[in-house]
């Protein structure tokens, strides 16, 4: 997907103050037991059609609406991802200025979770 000049300019801009994480990574996490939320801020739609195991879903639009009735602890460990890492950077900049602390946007999202072959759920 080709995104527009002011869309990356704002992503870039969130970047600056995120941390990212690589698929990679979130794998190793998850593997080893490393207690940590993953949260998928994609549309509802594609939720459904899969997503990461154990994940949940609050949207891009809804996210800081809804993102202290589901995880109340401002210093959980939370990975937010998308379909590429631009939605999460840009979630993960709003919640660190929520207050929370411990926050990672993972960089590839589902398309580079996709390509390393890792499993999908559809619950």
């Amino acid at each position: 997907m080709q995104h527009s000049p002011r869309f990356l300019k704002i992503v870039d801009d969130a970047r600056k103050r995120i941390r990212e994480v690589s698929v990679d990574d979130v794998k190793d996490k998850l593997d080893s037991g490393e207690k940590l939320l993953l949260v998928d801020v994609r549309e509802e739609s594609e939720y459904a059609k899969d997503h990461l195991p154990g994940a949940i879903h609050l949207g891009k639009g809804v996210i800081e609406r809804d993102i202290e009735v589901r995880v109340p602890d401002l210093n959980s460990a939370v990975v937010l991802y998308c379909g590429g890492g631009f939605r999460s950077a840009l979630a993960a900049d709003n919640l660190q200025k929520m207050g929370y602390t411990n926050v990672l946007s993972m960089d590839g999202g589902v398309r580079g979770w996709r390509e390393k072959g890792y499993p999908f759920t559809r619950e």
